[in-house]
């Protein structure tokens, strides 16, 4: 069960998200998306208009992962036992109603029917609207959550959640309360911070910070500098907790709290402060104004939490001025925008009554059922899962004045947000990047194998880009940097001297490339590959091909036995053996060398082939290749030798395993022998093309597309059972899981002292030990470590321990781990990454797609180093 986050739900809170999950239209929707992080957001928006319970979006979806789960366990707990012990509801409460909800029995009127059975006499007294007992928060407490997700948009409060800063005025700000969030593991402690924020207020430190984009490396310089006081924190931790002291203190400023207040609220408010206002001073200073009009708008901290520097210029243009998107970046364009919205207010009112009018009408309140409006809300939940970090700029009568914004230092008094039913539209110059539907240009140059495509129906095909032997390729119009990739009924031998038509070899050889790039891409290889579009064709990324075939043997066989005269057929090769071809139809595509590929610098997309592409293609190709030997031999079958091409991605200019892997691109031998070839050598072997000899190629062919299917299911199961010695480490053992998870390996996490309760140790582990499934075992303790000892003495499966050291006693408690008495063989890692990383290399010898994911994550590292090294180089010269 995943952790809910925050406080316990109470059961008017439960009440409240059964009755909105009860609607029809959130259930149906639930059942078909896959990516439901709207719904949520919309659910957790209709449980605070509906029922006054302030809820974000995460805790709701894992709030209805867990009732999912306590119903399942209450269903299974039953069954197992006697049914004269009474109905499942004695082990879950709300059990019916889940009950009703998942199997859709007795909910016709949705909400309403739910209503009816939680509220069955409180519906006629109107103690619907704000269910008694609710810990949601009095109209005056306000609760902050701060998620420390990498994904930035994670840190924001859900849309409405802001709101409540408008009920918490100065007069009530004793009750004033801010929950955070922890930080990525343990609390930090009060001497953490201060180290922390000292390290923060250096001068340098607050200018990189203030004139960077991307802070990776300034973060690690700060952990650098904790690391030397002794303080362990990795840059992502202090990254998650300067945003959440930026946060808080910015908050507290919204929230219009005298001092004192904003002191007993946030520890270490003054010296936040101090470094604020000095940043805001430096910025105010350093700043130009955009006109005569913008002179008092200045960029605080220079934009920086933008995460790019996009810019996107418009001559008229309409936008919502909710929000604005966090790659703004010019501090012209942005106070232009600013200087418009202020001088079209106070200029054309009647205008901006229309607007406002039309706007109200397609953002109306939540007022019937989910399902006739999912269109609507799907937009407005795009629109408000915009980031926090926008221009807060109220749009109603002219006299108001523009409200205070992260990114902007405006010279009048902090006020709070007050949100407005409805969203003013007005026409503007100049755009920074402005919230919009469209997927960002990031995401339009990675699309990724869950890529939402237009149907084979709508999909507008463009004109013929290019045409080889056995496919061709299509523009795809309304998809731009992508490709349709169309197989055609060929197959060809010898540069096509011979050349036959082979009925259903287009959709034999689409099923085949589309299952080998789908296992090469879940493992963590880079390919054009985006989806497989119909039976005889796939989408994928526009590419230049470069043009050679780089082909790797494990066995010698075929041309390298002309070419090699004296070298034995079947001759293993260890290491594997490399060549390259260029394509060149005419000369018979030669055997090149490494030296005429650099020779020829080849200039593809923007970028120069050089000794680190060819490094990168041949260390892939090798990865490529044994990560499909691996998976052929699950079906005992050799992969004797393959070719492959690589291409560069005209919009990412990055080399990516490109064209197709069929039954056309190797030699497979089944059981190694090469009397059973199912491979396309059959037709070159030819001596006569019968219709008979064409039916035995095409049921080779067949046969590997069946097989080939079979290397994307596991051949065994495998699981990690952490144990922890109290729930403390819970953020330690959260990375181990996550890290599994990265493996495709199923973690559990329980808790259990073998100081304490070593009975109840050993019964654990002999629960794990009794279902057969091959398990290892990962025991996480402090201090002493009794755990990983007593497990490694009374089982027979492997045991890792990953104490979480501390920075006081971490070099004492560690020898705990490390000495162990005679007889006891448990490793110890302290990483928790590592010790996830070590249980995968041991399932990754029975399990394939472990193996794989290894495999791909050493190729990767590899020329991620080889990358940063070019780059440093290019710097140097």
């Amino acid at each position: 069960m995943a952790e809910e986050g925050g406080r316990h739900w109470t059961d008017d809170e439960v009440r409240a998200l059964l009755c909105i999950w009860a609607d029809r239209g959130v259930r149906e929707r639930l059942k078909s998306t896959l990516r439901n992080k709207s719904i949520f957001q919309e659910m957790a928006r209709q449980m605070q208009r509906k029922f006054g319970v302030i809820r974000n979006w995460k805790q709701c979806r894992t709030k209805y992962k867990n009732l999912k789960y306590d119903y399942k366990t209450a269903k299974s707990a039953h069954s197992a036992g006697s049914s004269s012990l009474g109905s499942p509801g004695k082990y879950m409460k709300f059990f019916d109603e889940v009950e009703a909800l998942l199997l859709d029995h007795g909910l016709e009127n949705g909400t309403f029917e739910m209503q009816k059975r939680l509220y069955s006499e409180e519906i006629g007294t109107g103690m619907m609207q704000t269910p008694a007992g609710q810990t949601s928060g009095s109209e005056n407490e306000v609760v902050i959550e701060i998620d420390d997700d990498d994904n930035s948009d994670d840190y924001d409060m859900d849309g409405d959640m802001e709101a409540n800063w408008r009920g918490a005025d100065s007069s009530t700000s004793d009750h004033l309360h801010v929950v955070m969030v922890s930080d990525t593991g343990r609390n930090w402690s009060d001497q953490e911070v201060k180290a922390l924020i000292q390290v923060w207020s250096d001068e340098r430190i607050c200018k990189q910070l203030e004139s960077s984009t991307r802070k990776r490396d300034i973060f690690v310089q700060i952990s650098s500098r904790l690391m030397q006081q002794g303080i362990e924190r990795d840059w992502k931790q202090c990254h998650t907790k300067y945003k959440n002291l930026k946060y808080l203190y910015r908050s507290l400023q919204r929230g219009k709290t005298d001092e004192a207040d904003s002191r007993r609220i946030m520890r270490f408010y003054d010296e936040v402060d101090a470094i604020m206002n000095h940043a805001n001073n430096v910025s105010a200073h350093d700043t130009r104004p955009a006109d005569s009009e913008s002179s008092s708008l200045t960029m605080l901290e220079g934009c920086e939490e933008n995460n790019h520097a996009d810019e996107t210029k418009s001559n008229t243009a309409t936008a919502t001025v909710s929000s604005v998107d966090e790659r703004t970046c010019s501090s012209d364009s942005v106070s232009s925008v600013i200087t418009n919205v202020a001088t079209n207010t106070e200029s054309k009112p009647p205008l901006i009554k229309e607007q406002r009018l039309d706007q109200q009408n397609r953002l109306t309140t939540f007022a019937g059922t989910f399902d006739t409006k999912t269109e609507k809300e799907e937009t407005y939940s795009a629109n408000r899962g915009l980031k926090r970090k926008a221009v807060d700029q109220d749009l109603h009568p002219p006299t108001k004045k523009l409200h205070p914004d992260p990114c902007f230092a405006v010279p009048v008094e902090p006020q709070c947000k007050e949100e407005q039913d409805y969203y003013p539209i007005i026409n503007i110059n100049s755009v920074c990047s402005m919230a919009s539907t469209s997927p960002s240009p990031e995401e339009q140059d990675c699309p990724g194998p869950t890529s939402i495509m237009a149907a084979k129906s709508e999909l507008n095909i463009g004109q013929k880009l290019n045409e080889g032997k056995t496919k061709q390729i299509f523009e795809v119009v309304d998809q731009p940097g992508l490709v349709l990739v169309q197989s055609k009924d060929q197959i060809t031998a010898g540069n096509a001297v011979r050349k036959d038509q082979m009925e259903g070899k287009a959709a034999i050889a689409n099923k085949t490339t589309s299952c080998v790039f789908q296992l090469l891409q879940e493992s963590g290889i880079k390919t054009a590959f985006v989806k497989q579009h119909s039976d005889t064709a796939f989408i994928a990324a526009h590419c230049e091909m470069i043009p050679i075939e780089w082909v790797c043997r494990r066995v010698a066989t075929g041309s390298f036995l002309k070419r090699n005269p004296g070298v034995k057929e079947g001759y293993r090769f260890t290491p594997l053996k490399m060549e390259m071809f260029f394509k060149d139809d005419a000369n018979n595509d030669p055997q090149w060398s490494e030296e005429q590929l650099l020779e020829a610098k080849f200039c593809l997309a923007g970028l120069t082939v050089g000794q680190c592409e060819v490094d990168i293609m041949n260390r892939s190709t090798v990865a490529i290749f044994e990560i499909l030997e691996k998976a052929w031999a699950t079906q005992n079958c050799t992969l004797v030798d393959m070719k492959i091409e690589f291409g560069v991605n005209v919009k990412t200019q990055e080399i990516v395993l490109a064209d197709v892997i069929d039954n056309d691109s190797w030699r497979l031998w089944p059981a190694g022998d090469r009397s059973q070839q199912k491979d396309k050598q059959v037709y070159r072997d030819l001596k006569e093309v019968t219709p008979e000899a064409m039916q035995m190629v095409k049921r080779n062919f067949e046969w590997v597309s069946e097989r080939v299917k079979l290397l994307l299911e596991p051949q065994a199961s495998g699981r990690v059972v952490v144990l922890m010695g109290s729930t403390s480490d819970m953020a330690h053992c959260e990375r181990i899981r996550k890290a599994c998870s990265s493996y495709g390996i199923p973690c559990i996490l329980r808790v259990t002292s073998a100081h304490k309760g070593p009975d109840e140790t050993l019964r654990i582990k002999a629960e794990y030990e009794g279902d057969g499934t091959p398990t290892v075992f990962v025991a996480v303790a402090g201090r002493s470590n009794g755990l990983g000892p007593v497990m490694s003495g009374n089982t027979a499966y492997p045991v890792i321990n990953c104490p979480p050291l501390t920075p006081d006693w971490g070099a004492q408690d560690v020898w705990s781990s490390l000495r162990m008495p005679s007889g006891l063989g448990c490793s110890t890692v302290l990483s928790p990454e590592a010790a996830a990383q070590f249980a995968a290399q041991i399932f990754g010898l029975t399990n394939h797609l472990v193996w794989c994911k290894l495999r791909a994550s050493m190729l990767n590292t590899w020329v991620s180093l080889k990358q940063a090294d070019k780059k440093l180089q290019a710097c140097s010269i």
